[in-house]
């Protein structure tokens, strides 16, 4: 006879929260359902290796619920009674287990969440929906902190966070070091000669499941080695990577968190925004053992170094989710500068001759990963200046990147990077020439382009397209008190030289697809 329930409890891909109340007990009259569905696999073209981490980490994370007990009913990917539809999947289970009531957790993606507040008139059931007891403010925290401004910004919310979870404070509540902020300290290129000695990757074999995906068909991006995937899939795994990180790039990660080189993919950054992403790390305990290691070896960790990591986490990883939500749905139509270029093609291939684009577009094609400043100043730089429609630069960076959820993809992508919200997020737009990209990166020693040239053959495109962006929109930007000085550079410039480098602009987005 089949066994019957009175409520399922729904875990979504992204909720893999052990420590949740809701797995305290052990309850035989409810049902854990976790679903890997083609409604979520599909709204975007996503890399490979992101499927294949969200699926992996999802039945590990069912496996141990079943092994404390719990009684759980997974959706594999090609079980025929798979309805592809989180909707259509909690229905089939309603009318199987005859079920009463469904608890869902807080979606953080707006998508998802607009589904699951429609299931209570769809199924015809009690609903009813709980926190995830994972991020660190509540979904209109931030909205109500700057509620009636125009813009939010990020330092105001930062030293808010920092007073109201007691992190790298005095007796007195005042700043550990005597300053909030050592963003200044953490913006030097790796040194020539410095031997880097970071954190260790796991090798797993991911064979079977990634013979599910494909027979699925479902359409990826991407590459990946089945014989040895290297991301945390489970608690355990990333507990370890957390403390590997602590213990071997800490040290390095504030100085150097803004520095590329072709020499190492992930340098001393920590990759932990997946296992933090989907839940299998909380916020506050990666931010708590980082402050324990400086606390404990204050000889060993200079402050920027703790300061620069624990602000990604508790002030910006944070502050992009409540932008995200004091402003969604309409955020995901802004487009500032009414951008309407598509993508290049080789966005999706690397095979560019600028070198900086190549290397962060191949490793991110090659790793599912590239760290904030390679997104920010390469592959976003290049898409704000090359006038690319926001939408494209959205979807590219949504299916590329692992830790890619929309929550911090969007308000990064179309706010910070593009500037398509028009100065919510970022104070200014974050353009720059190739100075900035060889002050921060070994990128221009090897490029067919020449760094220092603006016109004329083989000139780095970022030179040209940087003043091109500047010339286009300076009535939209001349009022910004932290753009008066480019923008004066520019009006004082001969005509004629403006003239060249703004011919040497349109000649390379008219043949955008050959640089």
């Amino acid at each position: 006879m089949l066994k019957k329930y009175k409520s399922i409890k729904l875990i979504l891909g992204d909720q893999l929260n052990s420590v949740h109340p809701w797995f305290e007990s052990v309850d035989s009259n409810n049902l854990f359902v976790m679903m890997e569905v083609r409604s979520e696999t599909d709204y975007v073209k996503h890399h490979i290796q992101k499927v294949v981490a969200i699926f992996d980490s999802m039945r590990n994370f069912a496996n141990q619920l079943i092994e404390n007990g719990h009684q759980v009913h997974y959706f594999r990917i090609n079980d025929p009674e798979n309805e592809q539809s989180i909707t259509k999947n909690v229905a089939l289970l309603v009318q199987k287990y005859n079920i009463s009531k469904l608890h869902y957790q807080f979606a953080d993606e707006y998508r998802v969440d607009q589904e699951l507040k429609s299931l209570s008139d769809t199924i015809g059931i009690s609903v009813e929906a709980f926190d995830t007891y994972h991020f660190l403010t509540t979904r209109n925290e931030l909205g109500l902190l700057f509620e009636g401004k125009k813009s939010y910004l990020m330092e105001t919310f930062y030293r808010y966070m920092r007073l109201k979870h007691s992190i790298l404070l005095d007796d007195f509540k005042k700043p550990i070091g005597g300053k909030w902020n050592y963003d200044q300290e953490n913006r030097k290129k790796v040194p020539k000669n410095h031997q880097i000695l970071t954190t260790p990757l796991l090798e797993k074999n991911c064979a079977d499941l990634l013979a599910e995906i494909e027979e699925a068909g479902i359409q990826t991006l991407g590459e990946i080695d089945s014989s040895s995937f290297s991301w945390t899939t489970t608690r355990q795994e990333a507990l370890s990577l957390l403390d590997d990180f602590v213990e071997i790039a800490l040290p390095y990660f504030g100085t150097l968190q803004d520095a590329m080189t072709e020499k190492h993919w992930y340098l001393y950054h920590s990759r932990l925004s997946f296992a933090l992403n989907v839940k299998l790390l909380n916020p506050l305990e990666v931010i708590h053992r980082a402050e324990k290691a400086y606390s404990d070896f204050p000889n060993r960790y200079e402050l920027n170094q703790i300061e620069g990591f624990i602000r990604q986490i508790l002030g910006w990883r944070e502050y992009m989710r409540g932008i995200y939500w004091a402003k969604m749905p309409d955020y995901a139509t802004l487009n500032f500068f009414n951008h309407q270029n598509p993508l290049p093609n080789w966005f999706w291939t690397g095979e560019t001759k600028m070198n900086c684009l190549k290397h962060a577009i191949k490793q991110s094609l090659e790793q599912a990963y590239a760290h904030h400043i390679q997104r920010l100043m390469i592959t976003g730089n290049f898409a704000l200046l090359a006038g690319i429609h926001p939408d494209e630069v959205d979807q590219w960076y949504l299916g590329i990147y692992i830790d890619a959820f929309e929550w911090v993809e969007i308000t990064n992508t179309r706010g910070m990077s593009q500037f398509a919200d028009g100065g919510i997020v970022g104070s200014k737009p974050y353009v720059s020439s190739a100075s900035y990209i060889d002050k921060m990166s070994d990128y221009c020693q090897n490029c067919h382009y020449k760094k220092d040239q603006k016109i004329g053959e083989g000139a780095c495109p970022f030179n040209s397209l940087y003043w091109n962006f500047y010339d286009a929109h300076q009535e939209k930007l001349k009022s910004n008190p932290r753009l008066g000085m480019m923008l004066n550079v520019w009006k004082k410039m001969a005509p004629q030289q403006k003239s060249e480098i703004l011919q040497q602009a349109s000649y390379y987005l008219d043949n955008i697809e050959t640089l």
